[in-house]
């Protein structure tokens, strides 16, 4: 039997448990760090499977880890999986046109139940490849929470989670099937107040220091300071208090969030401080009082190629999903769903990736089949973030790309969260299990693989990892 077959066989094996994982997951969707039953639920899975669970780690109630080992424990191997929803995405399971099944209320609009299962079925075959075969090793699967929040990754990886791991891969739902050649942008999220003093905005406005004032003289602020940072950083924020609902009382209080992006962590550290500069300006234009809290940091996210070529070749012994024609049809609904504006941004971008040729094809089977090849780098950045990035600067990491959702599918959409419980999250999870197995098993077998990925870790990172957080910053559970 070769390694795929056994491999297959321990995730057919599996199938129904984890399918029926993957839609309480995405049943239950909790926001970041309130996933307490999807991370209870995959921590009884890997309990029942023999691996030993430590919950609640790095201050986290719902991040943990789970370790199998045989004979000397070497090499170490780390699966990465995410379980948490996003924000207002609720959508039925499977429906293409907009269906919340309950309004307002969250969804995985990024597809993280699929990302955990699938990792999920992943451990699962590498601690069955390991036991039949008798071979030395440790796999861990780490239960990532909050990775749409504030993260848990980066706390995971300054305590010291991933020293001594030789190697992890990882796995995210996407509209296409390769290995991630693309870097992402580090980000730093704060919570900036503003104390004031209220009064009775007709009768004593002269008593009154608005903090609401402070809030918008800071947004108007940071928005002449976009003119002047470089063409890939980004500047996002919200407000959460405004103050108060009565136009008459000056407001004494206000709190915005902000999150500042750049590709390098010594760029987004120095966006954030001329950001808070703003802030300390828009106090004093007041006379308002300002603090800031520094709540969420992802480091960049860097591809190894030495780990790209290598787990390429793996995806593409497993091979894409295999979509019928019940699953085009449904990605086909799926994709023209979207409005006029987004289809036609979605039909130029299909036809720059794939060809202007196959365009008429591919809209008509809006599914990818293929899997594309790796290209060293260097390799651009996108303006997307995440907490994988700090694990790549902590051990050699790769993440796989692997289809879920038809072709141009954006993310973050309530499009994403019903295709993420349908036949086509199901097939995409379960082949991702199957890739991430293999690439595991085989990277385990090829000490040289490892060394040579090790090497190149060492001259684009400098081998050392460095939390971009302060020391002190410790997860924002109960405040994000």
């Amino acid at each position: 039997m070769t390694d795929l077959e056994f491999i297959e066989q321990s995730v057919a094996r599996r199938e129904a448990m984890i399918l029926d994982a993957n839609d309480k997951i995405w049943s239950y969707a909790e926001l970041p760090y309130e996933e307490y039953k999807s991370s209870a639920l995959l921590c009884d899975i890997l309990e029942k499977e023999g691996f030993a669970v430590e919950k609640g780690v790095a201050h986290i109630p719902t991040a943990f880890t789970a370790r199998y080992s045989r004979g000397a424990g070497r090499p170490v191997m780390g699966i990465l999986g995410e379980f948490d929803a996003l924000a207002a995405l609720s959508q039925q399971a499977a429906a293409s046109f907009k269906s919340p099944v309950i309004s307002g209320a969250p969804g995985h609009g990024c597809g993280h139940s699929c990302l955990g299962t699938g990792a999920l079925a992943a451990a699962l075959a590498v601690k069955d490849y390991l036991d039949a075969y008798e071979k030395d090793g440790t796999i861990i699967y780490y239960g990532c929470a909050a990775e749409e929040g504030a993260g848990a990754k980066q706390f995971m990886a300054r305590d010291g989670l991933f020293d001594g791991v030789d190697f992890v891969y990882t796995w995210h739902p996407a509209s296409r099937n390769e290995a991630q050649q693309h870097c992402s942008v580090a980000i730093m999220g704060a919570n900036f107040e503003f104390f004031g003093r209220s009064a009775h905005a007709g009768g004593s406005p002269h008593l009154g220091r608005s903090a609401l004032d402070a809030a918008e003289l800071m947004s108007v602020g940071v928005n002449y300071l976009r003119e002047h940072i470089i063409d890939q950083a980004r500047i996002h924020y919200a407000y959460v208090d405004a103050g108060s609902t009565s136009p008459n009382v000056v407001q004494d209080h206000s709190l915005i969030k902000y999150e500042v992006r750049a590709p390098k962590v010594h760029q987004m550290k120095e966006l954030f401080e001329r950001v808070v500069k703003v802030a300390r300006g828009a106090a004093m234009m007041t006379e308002t009082e300002m603090k800031y809290e520094i709540t969420m940091a992802f480091s960049d996210y860097v591809s190894n190629d030495v780990l790209g070529r290598f787990a390429t070749k793996c995806m593409m012994e497993v091979g894409a999903p295999r979509w019928d024609d019940n699953d085009y049809a449904l990605a086909k609904a799926f994709l023209e769903s979207y409005d006029p504006v987004t289809l036609n941004a979605i039909k130029a971008e299909i036809a720059s990736k794939y060809g202007a040729g196959r365009l008429d094809a591919l809209l008509a089977k809006p599914l990818d089949a293929e899997i594309h090849p790796y290209k060293d780098g260097p390799h651009p950045y996108e303006s997307g973030s995440t907490d994988v990035g700090d694990v790549g600067y902590a051990v050699p990491t790769l993440n796989l790309n692997v289809a879920t959702c038809c072709l141009g599918n954006v993310g973050h959409t309530w499009q994403m969260t019903a295709q993420s419980c349908s036949s086509l999250g199901h097939k995409g999870l379960l082949t991702a299990a199957k890739m991430l197995a293999l690439c595991t098993v085989r990277t385990m077998q090829s000490p040289e693989t490892i060394a040579a990925a090790w090497e190149e870790f060492r001259a684009k990172t400098g081998g050392v990892y460095h939390c971009p957080l302060p020391d002190d910053v410790m997860p924002p559970v109960g405040r994000y």
